[in-house]
């Protein structure tokens, strides 16, 4: 979880804009000492405020009649109807607001965590145990915040350069690589339920979480795309139809070996502070696939595949970017998409059928 919170540290300030007005944030906790910390660590921020405070879901609820919070700081295990079960409400209640959600470490919180972020929860951070409210934490804590405010009002700029990607549409893709971030995995979700299972290329998908979070992820994948989905690891062989998930703790890569595709696991230090990264899974595949890759950015702070991105359409492959409207984080593909890289820039579904459309006869069975 630290290379987590240090990658998410390094990259936050890069989707930071200046507003006007402070980030409006509303605390449900039913910890006191949690709600307590978290209201002092903000309200140290000359450009943050508390708007409201609620020890339950149905607190928080009826406190949204009244606050308009630009951010929600959630806990999900509280007693009453928990945070799981008042997403939906909330979210409907106020549709404007983004809800970061505060998980705790054990299995039933992962699984409680990733289904949030799949209902349309934008980012995550582990309830740190006692003593763990360090200048660290705050920090990342703050830059979270600070980047679901963001300012995702208008992609007309990224609309126009993607008008003059067109025809970056390259080779015939012989497989689709994801890179995703905050307000990643419910973008993955629309876009994966939109592949129809007789388009039977492999897929990669490499999603910014804690480590102990990766296996309820690649189940919730799995039952999202209807398919199976396997864990990255050495010397494993890429077949068709098949999803494979870069695991917490390392960067998932791809290289030939005796005439297959297979995956390896690298460690090194990247450029965006990340572990796992998009970058060297977009590397490593647009020269183990001689540019024959689909590359899709989904929602997520940072820069991370920006490089790996380049790569794929220097060798020949194309790359698909999430547009600001549909993003939790506007970060990972706007670079792509400012840069010209990005063929199309859609809603993650919108997404998928442009990619189906143009992936060829190859692509499905």
């Amino acid at each position: 979880m630290g290379a987590l919170l240090r990658s998410d540290a390094l990259v936050s300030g890069a989707d930071t804009r200046p507003c006007s007005d402070p980030v409006r944030v509303m605390i449900v906790d039913d910890s006191l000492t949690v709600r307590t910390v978290f209201s002092r660590m903000i309200e140290q921020e000359p450009d943050m405020r508390i708007v409201a405070t609620a020890n339950s879901a149905e607190c928080g609820l009826a406190e949204l009649a009244t606050a308009t919070p630009d951010v929600m700081l959630l806990d999900l295990e509280m007693p009453g109807m928990g945070g799981l079960a008042a997403l939906p409400k909330i979210m409907q209640s106020a549709p404007d607001t983004q809800v970061l959600v505060i998980s705790s470490l054990t299995a039933d919180g992962a699984e409680a965590t990733v289904t949030a972020l799949s209902l349309g929860a934008a980012d995550t951070m582990l309830k740190p145990r006692p003593g763990g409210f360090n200048d660290d934490y705050r920090s990342t804590l703050l830059g979270k915040i600070r980047a679901l405010r963001g300012d995702t009002a208008d992609d007309a700029a990224g609309l126009a350069v993607a008008k003059t990607a067109a025809d970056r549409i390259g080779k015939p893709p012989q497989l689709v690589a994801i890179g995703a971030s905050t307000g990643g995995i419910h973008a993955l979700n629309l876009f994966l339920r939109q592949v129809p299972k007789n388009f039977d290329l492999p897929i990669l998908i490499t999603q910014h979480l804690p480590a102990s979070f990766i296996p309820v992820f690649a189940q919730q994948m799995e039952m999202a795309a209807g398919r199976e989905a396997v864990l990255a690891d050495d010397g494993i062989q890429i077949e068709r139809g098949k999803i494979y998930i870069a695991p917490g703790h390392g960067h998932m890569v791809v290289r030939k070996s005796g005439g297959h595709h297979v995956l390896g696991l690298a460690y090194h230090p990247v450029k965006s502070g990340c572990t796992p990264s998009v970058d060297p899974m977009f590397e490593t595949l647009a020269e183990a696939y001689d540019g024959h890759v689909a590359g899709v950015l989904l929602s997520g702070m940072g820069r991370d595949g920006t490089d790996g991105a380049q790569s794929v359409v220097s060798a020949g492959g194309t790359i698909y970017a999430q547009n600001a409207e549909t993003c939790a984080v506007w970060g990972m593909p706007r670079a792509v998409t400012e840069l010209g890289l990005a063929a199309a820039v859609l809603p993650p579904a919108e997404l998928a059928d442009r990619l189906l459309a143009s992936a060829g006869a190859a692509a499905w069975r």
